[in-house]
């Protein structure tokens, strides 16, 4: 238990300034919106977007429980073939001059005028939102991998070598440990990115979803309710982020003890 209050206290101490700000910002919203300098159609309060996140409870748990299926879908995927495809490219230059071309100029097209087409060949459905969060969180991780893979030691390498390790074996020994900071660096973008692929999926097509909350609520001035749904975008992405953090300070310590 003293740990438990020693490790929240230290917390505190790193995140103090940064906890005071929010709270003078959240006061001062509040103390604006009670004295009437600020419509509640236009920019509600914060205790009435709690009050919305408590009396529609089970309504925003259901489409955020839509909108977390969809994002994480789309975002393993994105890792499992962003490694992949990165992998190949760094082993080979035919693959790396015939895929990278296409890798760029899938982030070229913007992700509002491609969602629209996806959602027509694939249905309103969760694969074209998969699509999506797919497409908008390849990019950093596919590059993160391919970057991170150029990184080696000649001097471990050529150790490993004389110890009869083959290529296969310094990839798995070496190079893959070098280029984990690379490939976190991209999953970390896109575990925020991929947030954001979904809710504009059901911004364009959806009948289920944070994003689809934001769109129907928004012409209806439910203010109060858009703002629930970014709230809960804001704190499923940061969730996100810091497990990927959490993910990588842990396997940096298992590669450190190795």
């Amino acid at each position: 238990m003293l740990k438990i209050i020693n490790k929240l206290f230290n917390y505190f101490l790193e995140w103090y300034m940064a906890i005071i700000i929010f709270l003078i910002l959240i006061v001062i919203w509040q103390l604006l919106s009670n004295f009437k300098l600020i419509e509640p159609w236009l920019l509600p309060s914060p205790i009435d977007i709690i009050k919305e996140l408590i009396n529609s409870k089970e309504f925003m748990i259901y489409h955020t429980g839509v909108t977390a299926i969809e994002v994480i879908s789309g975002f393993l995927l994105a890792i499992v073939l962003g490694a992949i495809f990165g992998l190949m490219m760094n082993l080979s230059k035919v693959l790396q001059k015939s895929l990278l071309p296409y890798i760029i100029a899938s982030q070229v097209i913007p992700i509002f005028a491609l969602a629209p087409i996806l959602i027509v060949w694939f249905g309103a459905g969760f694969l074209s939102k998969i699509i999506v969060v797919f497409l908008i969180s390849f990019f950093p991780i596919v590059i993160g991998v391919f970057d991170g893979l150029k990184n080696y030691d000649t001097d471990m390498e050529n150790l490993l070598k004389t110890m009869g390790a083959n290529k296969i074996q310094i990839y798995l020994r070496l190079r893959i440990k070098l280029a984990l900071p690379s490939l976190f660096s991209g999953i970390k973008v896109s575990s925020v990115s991929s947030v954001i692929g979904a809710v504009v999926a059901e911004w364009i097509g959806s009948k289920a979803g944070l994003g689809w909350i934001m769109k129907v609520s928004g012409p209806l001035f439910q203010t109060d309710r858009v703002f629930a749904s970014i709230l809960l975008l804001s704190i499923f992405a940061s969730i996100l982020f810091y497990v990927v953090k959490l993910l990588e300070i842990n396997l940096s310590k298992i590669n450190k003890g190795v």
